[in-house]
């Protein structure tokens, strides 16, 4: 038999493992990515993927670095900017309606988009009456977002970030720094409520009336996609708000007949309709 499928027979036991073992259901994900982080951490490792199935089954303490490296804990601060300025002029106005404002960053990685989000409803008034979630699979990466603190080398960039997108202020305002890292404030820090969450196998996280999701769903096969665009349907208050990846595919969206395009370019769509 050809290496390739004895490699890939290993991977689906190893998935199947994750999801009897841990509850974890990769087995959607789409196959290229998934089979080239599986493979990623075989290679660090052992000599194959069959040798990760015992520790995976049996050292508990193991499974923090597996999710650490089969999820995407990849972003930045104001990440493409003319979406979080599309957000800020058109989106942000229209949540002032409400009495209560509840945000759900779903797939928050390091913090770095979420800490945006803060500063951004911060500089229109929102902060005060807003409850922000952010959740994520990889319980590494939510500890580190949790603190708020970031490397010095990244701060450049996240300034020209913040002012295409709209700022208001300096951006040294919303930190303090040392030689090596910055930290976000602490009164910003304490509006966001961080927590597990599974988009895979967990249900409805709360009612919201803005959800992002940037650069997620990518990574999920069109089944996946389907349940979780679901999902967000059913957390959304009607005509709230969806905002995904600019990267992501407009059609899956429209496929699910339960979302209308608010701005197409930056991925921001109203939810609305009935589940398909």
């Amino acid at each position: 038999m050809e290496e390739s499928k004895i490699q890939d027979i290993e991977i689906s036991l190893f998935l199947d493992a994750l999801l009897q073992r841990h509850g974890y259901d990769f087995g959607n994900y789409a196959k290229a990515s998934i089979k080239r982080r599986v493979l990623g951490l075989a290679s660090a490792q052992c000599q194959s993927v069959a040798e990760l199935i015992p520790r995976l089954l049996h050292e508990e303490d193991y499974l923090a670095e597996v999710i650490s490296q089969l999820s995407v804990p990849v972003s930045a601060m104001f990440r493409d900017p003319p979406v979080f300025k599309t957000l800020r002029e058109t989106v942000l106005p229209l949540l002032k309606t409400y009495p209560r404002i509840n945000v759900w960053q779903a797939g928050c990685a390091t913090g770095e988009e979420v800490f945006s989000l803060v500063i951004m409803l911060e500089e229109e008034g929102l902060l005060e009456r807003t409850q922000i979630y952010a959740t994520d699979i990889n319980d590494i990466v939510l500890h580190k977002a949790e603190d708020g603190i970031f490397p010095m080398r990244n701060l450049a960039e996240y300034e020209r970030n913040y002012k295409s997108a709209g700022g208001k202020a300096m951006f040294s305002d919303y930190y303090i720094a040392n030689d090596e890292f910055f930290r976000i404030h602490e009164h910003l820090r304490q509006k966001i409520v961080f927590a597990h969450h599974n988009l895979v196998s967990d249900g409805v996280f709360c009612e919201v009336q803005l959800i992002l999701c940037r650069n997620v769903l990518i990574y999920f096969n069109d089944e996946l996609q389907k349940r979780v665009l679901n999902l967000f349907h059913k957390s959304l208050v009607r005509n709230g708000f969806l905002c995904l990846g600019t990267r992501e595919s407009l059609r899956a969206v429209e496929a699910q007949h339960i979302f209308t395009v608010h701005n197409q370019e930056c991925m921001i769509f109203h939810n609305q309709g009935i589940l398909s």
